[in-house]
């Protein structure tokens, strides 16, 4: 009988501690819905304590978490209950700063694809080729939609000029 390999319970607690609120925002930046952040945060975790995986290192790891919580994002929206029920909902943002609260509004206010550069790349601090490579596509490709996506925030927030 193979013995099942299981994470001490000290591991679990700092892996919850280190990436908590990273999956949390980004789940909320994609779906738009703290519910929902908080359905996909909780699968995320159960993913990764369900079947012990070994990483090379601390990025590889944290890659693994965030193109997890992105699927899961992916496959909370494709389903068919979530199609049917989209339910009117006002965002409540977790932000005291109004100024913040702001933008942080109009970045939810755009598309799925830009919203997750936007997010990576100016809330998690990744490079245009780091978010490449998390969500799979050409660095060009993303810095396309960085740049979309900020002509988008410029027009919704009434600017003019370069951002």
């Amino acid at each position: 009988m193979k013995e099942q390999m299981s994470y001490s319970e000290q591991y679990i607690t700092q892996r919850v501690r280190d990436y908590s609120d990273m999956v949390l925002r980004l789940a909320f930046a994609y779906l738009r819905n703290r519910a929902d952040a908080q359905d996909v945060c909780q699968d995320v975790f159960i993913r990764l304590f369900k079947q012990p995986r070994t990483f090379t290192d601390h990025e590889h790891e944290w890659s693994w978490i965030i193109r997890v919580t992105i699927n899961r994002c992916k496959d909370m929206l494709r389903s068919p209950w979530k199609r049917k029920n989209i339910l009117t909902r006002e965002v409540d943002l977790p932000i005291r700063d109004s100024q913040g609260r702001e933008v942080v509004a109009y970045v939810l206010e755009l598309p799925a694809k830009y919203r997750l550069v936007i997010h990576l790349y100016y809330f998690e601090h990744y490079s245009t080729a780091e978010v490449a490579a998390l969500l799979q596509l050409k660095e060009a490709t993303v810095r396309t939609q960085l740049r979309r996506a900020r002509e988008l925030l410029r027009t919704a927030m009434g600017g003019t000029g370069n951002a």
